[in-house]
């Protein structure tokens, strides 16, 4: 999609005021999801791309607050994206075969255009997407990561479950509530981490570049989406990312937490690191901070 220097321009202009906005011209479909974005004040462009996807019972406004991305963004120049469910429960799409394909015509194929758009009219930089969110919102950041590997360079989850664990045959992707998966949500639906990677690189077969870095964090208290879903999780993405090998660190990066790095690298530069939060429920809080250092813009 490209628009005029003009039309970027009035776009920039427009959010440019910093406040959080809803971009009523964004009509792309296939799904008739809302976009919100937030555009700094003399923001540099290009700019890096944060989508930040809420979660059930949530909205686009309700998280640009519940989370602080916001006065993050100011400070280093972010363009934020906050995608806004048409369901009725605000539960993001995340069991039909539409969204969980590449460009398969469902919520996360929205998701994608919201970005084309933001780099199109507001500067974006196509090179540094990123991606995040909570509950439906993190099972959507899975779900984009695992189909959307040539638009996201990494992703950070915050109590979801693995790509593909909520699939429901028969599920679509205009139905309202969207498929919910129980024994997925339990934490019953297990598989190697051969089996769960085959399944993340099925939904794109012929995508053979390199795959995003992954962020993972989970309580062990969560009676939502349980436990068992972050070994589950961990163990798709290290299949994904060709990793064998892991090492613990108790406390960190606070107390009752436990940080587990899949392969080289620390907290920031890893390819994969997991976060055990002990007597956390739903959810695990937002670390925004962290979130911007694991993506290499703060």
């Amino acid at each position: 999609m490209k628009v005029s220097t003009t039309a970027a321009t009035l776009a920039l202009a427009t959010l440019g005021s910093a406040q959080l906005q809803r971009v009523a011209d964004f009509t792309a479909t296939p799904t008739k999801l809302g976009m919100y974005a937030y555009v700094p004040k003399n923001l540099k462009t290009p700019a890096p791309i944060i989508v930040a996807v809420h979660h059930c019972q949530g909205s686009a406004q309700g998280y640009s607050t519940e989370s602080h991305y916001m006065p993050l963004a100011d400070q280093h120049g972010i363009i934020l994206i906050y995608p806004n469910s048409k369901s009725g429960g605000g539960c993001f799409d995340v069991a039909s075969d539409a969204t969980l394909k590449h460009n398969g015509g469902g919520d996360s194929q929205t998701i994608v255009n919201m970005v084309k758009y933001a780099v199109d009219k507001y500067g974006g930089d196509a090179e540094r997407v990123f991606v995040t969110g909570t509950s439906s919102g993190a099972m959507m950041t899975n779900v984009l990561v695992g189909a959307y590997p040539d638009v996201f360079k990494a992703g950070s989850v915050y109590s979801g479950v693995p790509d593909g664990c909520f699939y429901v045959a028969g599920s679509t992707a205009t139905q309202d509530p969207p498929g919910w998966n129980n024994q997925c949500a339990n934490g019953q639906l297990t598989k190697t981490a051969q089996q769960w990677g085959d399944l993340v690189r099925s939904y794109f077969p012929d995508y053979t570049g390199p795959r995003p870095r992954m962020q993972i964090w989970h309580g062990t208290a969560d009676n939502t989406l349980r436990y068992p879903n972050y070994q589950e999780m961990l163990k798709e993405w290290s299949n994904v990312l060709n990793l064998t090998t892991s090492k613990n660190t108790a406390n960190s990066p606070q107390s009752g937490y436990t940080m587990t790095i899949y392969g080289d690298g620390d907290a920031k530069t890893a390819q994969l690191v997991g976060y055990s939060a002990q007597g956390v429920g739903h959810s695990v809080p937002t670390h925004e901070t962290m979130d911007l250092a694991f993506f290499g813009i703060a």
